[in-house]
């Protein structure tokens, strides 16, 4: 018997601000989504908060003994300044401001990230896209 089953985990519902018992789509399995960093900057403690709660949520639930899918993406490209669709794209304003390519300011933030997640001793996601890595399906999906 899982511990999930002796000791069901209680979760607020946001929309009726009442305790619910926690219950995944699928039993024993739950999937997690976090938006990933954007790798322009280097990591502050604001961006590391969010992974290290979704670290605990993850290791709490596999301590109950769900099978977790943790995803959490790497926006490598196409982050825009403004949040409307005008402004430099992150990424390539850093590389500007450097004097380096894009993927040279990819591969040193992300580098950064996977530093900071480590001295936190944040376990890495199952699966980890990256945007540029997937721009086909995401193509595919705007049809």
């Amino acid at each position: 018997m899982n511990l999930y089953d002796q000791y069901p985990l209680q979760i607020t519902n946001s929309l009726s601000g009442l305790k619910e018992n926690f219950v995944p789509q699928t039993p024993g399995f739950v999937g997690m989504y976090v938006c990933g960093p954007t790798v322009y900057n280097k990591v502050h403690l604001g961006n590391a908060r969010t992974f290290l709660t979704f670290d605990i949520v993850a290791r709490y639930l596999r301590h109950l003994g769900y099978k977790v899918r943790y995803v959490r993406n790497i926006t490598d490209v196409g982050h825009l300044e403004s949040d409307g669709d005008a402004g430099e794209d992150k990424i390539a304003r850093r590389a500007r401001l450097e004097q380096l390519e894009p993927m040279e300011i990819v591969k040193q933030y992300t580098e950064d990230f996977y530093g900071v997640m480590r001295q936190f001793n944040i376990l890495p996601p199952s699966i980890e896209p990256t945007a540029t890595g997937q721009i086909v399906e995401q193509h595919h999906i705007g049809q």
